[in-house]
């Protein structure tokens, strides 16, 4: 049984909704932030150094880093490929894998950084102008991605999906999503499966 150490309030919800999707059965060892600081608390770093969340314990393999794990999960859960391109349809694969690191790799730190900026409550002569002109460009870019699609890369949930919907879902915290429609259409859509009510549901309890 996989051991899913799980921050409220932040990404690894969305580790808990794959976990769902996946239905692999697991248990949560729940922390919850410091109210001050937001932070994690001291004892996520007696599970892994750098203190953070998703992370998980499975037969004796500690895995951080949302987009390993969902790698992991699907290539020992996932025989049938239901949630990812065989890797013997290379093509297909790699286009996939693009989108799997995506979100993490490029829209996440504009994000944070615009977040910072409006907990700071002012503007940033530098930070400001980029993160805004990197939001756009990413924004236009998953949106273009989308078209009317009821996922990022088709008409089947894959695990592009997951890190696709985090993003978008952090946007829309930080009242970004007014200029597009159909990712505020796609994230309520996310939001409405029932793996995804479960996950939010098991993760409060």
């Amino acid at each position: 049984m996989i051991t899913l150490h799980h921050l409220r309030i932040g990404r690894s919800i969305f580790t808990v909704w794959l976990l769902e999707e996946v239905g692999v059965e697991y248990q949560l060892r729940v922390y919850q932030r410091n109210p001050e600081t937001m932070r994690a608390p001291p004892e996520l770093k007696q599970v892994h150094p750098l203190g953070k969340s998703p992370v998980i314990e499975d037969e004796g393999l500690l895995l951080s880093e949302s987009v390993a794990i969902t790698s992991y999960v699907l290539q020992k859960y996932d025989a049938d490929n239901e949630f990812s391109p065989s890797p013997d349809s290379l093509q297909e694969w790699a286009h996939y894998m693009q989108w799997l690191v995506y979100p993490e790799a490029s829209v996440f730190a504009p994000l944070l950084l615009k977040m910072l900026t409006l907990r700071s409550g002012e503007e940033h002569s530098v930070i400001s102008p980029f993160s805004d002109g990197e939001i756009e460009l990413h924004f236009n870019h998953i949106a273009a991605q989308l078209g009317q699609r009821s996922f990022i890369l088709g008409e089947r949930l894959t695990g592009a999906d997951f890190g696709i919907t985090y993003v978008i879902s952090m946007a829309e915290r930080l009242g970004l999503l007014g200029n597009y429609p159909t990712l505020a259409a796609y994230l309520q859509n996310m939001r409405a499966r029932d793996a995804f009510q479960r996950a939010v549901a098991n993760a409060v309890e």
